[in-house]
Formats: structure tokens, C-alpha cells, sequence
């Protein structure tokens, strides 16, 4: 196995007033419209935790499972949400369809993650729950697949020997085309399964061309048809798929993004410190290097911009041979 400090390269610089701050390592892969990989800089075949970039593979499982709810609410499923109205009302739709409301859910309790909603709560005299907390969409759908299927629904359902878990594990390889090689406990309390980055991104984009089934079309229309529910209106990962068409993408903490087109393209990528202020713009040079059109999509959605005094004085910019990639895509 590649040594950590060998496993990622320097990809992404940042500038605070034209004077090099900071350097960020990361690993990258972009895989062409065949399969085959395009590009790879770091160790792709490094095995990572995706955290929240994992969910459109639980969701997986969930719709093979028998989970059959609307586009909107599937979407919801795969979304680390910025816990606005519409979100939360989402949840409580899923959870509805089965016949309970947000007392059941498991996962850890927390404040919305979009800062003006969570103010707003703080103002109101609110407290974090789990039904604000950004993985509450998943969990609602994680409670009515069980239910659907007769599992138990209690907090046991995130045991990774729980029917359910077990489902999701033993669904993970197909996708990924390799083995989970570990799990772990995610911030909400579910398992995180341990795979390869360019097994993440094998998995996406056997979602988007329709080669995971049919609930991976489902999952890819749910996602790319309504990206607001993956995140929120002004979220890089929703911004991504409203401003190119087919495109399923998702976010996860620790650095990791992944993105998929209808054509087989595809990119997975980890920032080695877990750091997210490098991630858009990696995203935005993956994408160009496999040559995607990104023209729609809203003007400020890669930047990572840095503040001094609430104001712009700095930026993240991507270096070395992607860069080079990305201004000939």
C-alpha cells in the first residue's frame, strides 16, 4: 500500500494577498467516457472513507430494496441538506409514507447546516435535532426501507450487522467493482465504508450511463433532476448539476467529491487534510481536463475565495499538470 505522504501530490495553492499561503495535496481520478482513466494524479486506487459522497451507493441499495418514493424525496435520500423547510418537509414525507414522523430517527442531532437557517433556529430558541441534521433525509429513507421490508426500525438499524447495513455492504463492490475494505462510524451514526477513490467514481458513473440498474437511473434522474434537495440553492454541489445537464454529483466531508455524466465521464476526488476550501476548484479542473462543458454553470460556484476583514483578498488555485489539463479542456 502507498505510503500517506506518497499517496497524494500538491495539486492546489492558495494565495492571501498575492503571497503563497498555503499548499493543498490531494488525490484525483477522472475517468473517460469508456470506463478507462483519463487522468490520475495521487494514488486513486487508495482506499478512503467518501463519508457523505457514499450515499447515492446506500441509496442504492435502499431502491433495490424496495423503497419507491418520488424524485424529489429519492433525492433527499442522497443528500447532505442544508436543512431549509423544504428539506426538512421532505424528511418528514419520506418517514410519512410508512406511517411515522421524525421521533424514529437515529442519526445525531444538530443544527441546520446552512448558516442563516441555523441562525434563524438559534434566534427562535431552537435546538439542534435530527431531523435538521444534514443526513436526516438518508435516515428517513433508511427507516422506511426497513419498514418496507419488515426489519426492525429502532436505532438498531444503524448496527452494521442490521439486515439493512448489511445490504448496503454486501451492494457496495458491485458498484465500486472492488472490495470494501473497511468500515467505520459516520457523523450521523451510520456505517462509512472504506473503498478506493476510483471505485467511487466507477460507482457514479455506473449510476449515470445506466449500467448499475435501474435503480441507479432512478437515482441518477432523482439527483440531476432536482439538485436542490442534494444540498441547497446555493450549495457548489447543487449549482454543479443545475448548470450541467445529466451531471449527478455529491459532496462528503473530509475533502471528497465525486461527479458523473450520462456519457461515462466521471471524476472522484479526496483532499488529503480533509480540507474543503481546494475542493470546488479541483472539481472545476477535473472536469475541464475530461473536457465537460461547465459554461452553465453560476459564475462563483468553484471559487474558493479567502476574506480579510469580510473582504476578497486571495484565492485557490489549481497548479502543475492538471492545471495545465484544465486550460486545454
Amino acid at each position: 500500500m502507498t505510503e500517506p505522504t506518497e499517496a497524494y501530490e500538491p495539486l492546489a495553492v492558495t494565495y492571501r494577498s498575492d503571497v503563497l499561503e498555503s499548499v493543498h495535496h490531494a488525490a484525483v481520478v477522472g475517468l473517460d467516457r469508456d470506463g478507462t482513466v483519463a487522468f490520475a494524479f495521487g494514488d486513486v486506487e487508495l482506499p478512503v472513507f467518501p463519508r457523505s459522497s457514499t450515499k447515492p451507493l446506500q441509496a442504492h441499495a435502499m431502491v433495490s430494496a424496495g423503497l419507491d418514493l418520488p424524485d424529489d424525496l429519492l433525492a433527499l435520500v442522497c443528500a447532505s441538506h442544508d436543512g431549509r423547510p423544504m428539506h426538512l418537509d421532505g424528511a418528514r414525507r419520506i418517514l410519512a409514507t410508512v406511517g411515522f414522523d421524525e421521533s424514529v430517527l437515529a442519526n445525531t442531532a444538530d443544527l441546520p447546516l446552512d448558516e442563516s437557517e441555523s441562525m434563524r433556529v438559534v434566534r427562535e430558541g431552537g435546538r439542534p435535532t435530527a431531523l435538521q441534521m444534514n443526513c436526516s433525509g438518508k435516515h428517513a429513507g433508511m427507516i422506511a426501507t426497513c419498514v418496507i421490508n419488515g426489519w426492525s426500525h429502532g436505532p438498531e438499524y444503524l448496527n452494521v450487522d442490521h439486515p439493512l447495513q448489511t445490504a448496503i455492504t454486501d451492494g457496495i463492490p458491485a458498484l465500486v467493482d472492488a472490495p470494501v475494505s473497511g468500515i467505520g462510524v459516520d457523523g450521523c451514526g451510520a456505517p462509512a465504508h472504506v473503498i478506493p477513490l476510483v471505485g467511487l467514481a466507477r460507482a457514479f458513473r455506473a449510476m449515470a450511463i445506466g449500467e448499475a440498474g435501474a435503480a441507479g437511473e432512478r437515482i441518477h434522474r432523482a439527483m440531476s433532476s432536482h439538485p436542490d434537495m442534494v444540498g441547497g440553492p446555493d450549495r457548489d454541489v447543487s449549482l454543479l448539476m443545475r448548470g450541467i445537464p445529466g451531471l449527478m454529483a455529491k459532496d462528503g466531508a473530509e475533502g471528497v467529491f465525486a461527479a458523473a455524466l450520462p456519457d461515462g465521464r466521471a471524476v472522484a476526488l479526496k483532499v488529503a487534510d480533509g480540507a474543503n476550501r481546494p475542493r470546488p476548484p479541483l472539481m472545476r479542473a477535473a472536469l475541464l481536463a475530461l473536457g465537460v462543458d461547465i459554461s452553465g454553470v453560476r459564475a462563483g460556484a468553484f471559487d474558493s475565495v479567502l476574506l480579510g476583514h469580510g473582504e476578497p483578498v486571495g484565492e485557490v488555485r489549481i497548479v502543475g499538470e492538471l492545471a495545465r489539463m484544465a486550460g486545454r479542456g
